[in-house]
């Protein structure tokens, strides 16, 4: 079966892993956030038991 043989395959992955990490993510990684991430406190809010009609 062909798909079996990694010669061809191995070569193809090798190659597209290393374009991705030289050349693609350094310019992933070049984008600034335009909004920086800040902390943001969430309200507590009050909840009330609820009350049922048959007991």
């Amino acid at each position: 079966m062909p798909q079996l043989n990694p010669n061809p395959w191995f070569w193809i992955m090798i190659l597209s892993w290393l374009t991705f990490s030289m050349l693609i993510q350094p310019k992933l990684l070049m984008f600034t956030l335009t909004n920086q991430p800040t902390n943001k406190t969430t309200p507590t809010t009050k909840t009330s038991p609820w009350t049922w009609p048959w007991t």
